[in-house]
């Protein structure tokens, strides 16, 4: 399955989790690593389409499994990263890409609103990169860590701010996680997309006067795709950035330099 990709992209042999992986953006990164090769581990809390996903990334010729996981429980995480390091005797990219948004009145947002993004976001981000990097290091070192962010870590957003808090979180939390692991030779970075076709989107896509307004700054003059992020998620999971620490990488058309 991986013949026609370069061996410096090649992820044969190796193995990688992804959280919310069963949909959208993580499926299609799934997909991609599967492509070049990689062992894919979908963590998420819906086993009728993690099982979906497990079939996909096998019609594709790969190999993959599930965890029925919710990357907000401490408890839930330890237990997906033990259950997936059993099946599969290793992890050596971890993908935080669980997550979710709500859009709220910043005044009249609730504490409960504001933490129940922030737990999944966030602290789903944070155990699922500490749990794996324990993995890495236990066995030796090395290993890739990513996150999925936002663009609206860059700048503000309306009605978004619990989501954006939490995307700007992560920023910082993979900056530090990349000082901290670079001695281990773990690689942290994240990636922000912009405004890509799921369906947390559809409403804005539907909306003519809004997505027109969106297209206008956007250089590309198109909404993403999940699979434009099948690349960067190779490359990101491959030898090919090893030496590559520490960043937010973009992948949005353009939107956030015009």
């Amino acid at each position: 399955m991986s013949e026609r990709i370069p061996s410096i992209f090649d992820l044969e042999g190796r193995v990688a989790v992804v959280t919310g992986g069963n949909r959208g953006i993580g499926l299609a990164m799934a997909l991609g690593l599967a492509r070049a090769g990689a062992t894919v581990s979908v963590w998420s809390r819906d086993e009728s389409k993690n099982a979906q996903a497990v079939e996909a990334i096998a019609a594709l010729g790969g190999r993959a499994g599930s965890v029925r996981c919710d990357v907000s429980s401490e408890d839930s995480v330890v237990e997906a990263c033990a259950r997936t390091i059993e099946q599969f005797g290793r992890i050596d990219v971890g993908i935080a890409n669980a997550g979710f948004g709500v859009y709220h009145d910043p005044i009249e947002l609730s504490l409960e609103r504001w933490q129940r993004v922030l737990s999944t976001n966030l602290d789903g981000t944070f155990l699922t990169f500490r749990e794996i990097a324990k993995h890495m290091i236990e066995r030796g070192g090395s290993g890739k860590l990513i996150a999925v962010s936002s663009m609206v870590e860059l700048f503000g957003a309306p009605k978004q701010l619990n989501y954006a808090a939490s995307k700007g979180a992560i920023g910082a939390l993979v900056r530090s996680y990349a000082v901290e692991l670079a001695r281990h030779d773990i690689q942290v970075n994240s990636i922000q997309p912009g405004w890509i076709s799921t369906e947390v989107l559809e409403p804005i896509v539907d909306d003519e006067k809004t997505s027109n307004v969106l297209l206008a700054r956007t250089p590309a003059r198109r909404f993403g795709e999940p699979r434009d992020l099948e690349g960067i998620a190779i490359y990101l999971a491959s030898e090919a950035s090893r030496y590559h620490t520490g960043d937010s990488i973009r992948i949005d058309g353009g939107y956030s330099v015009f």
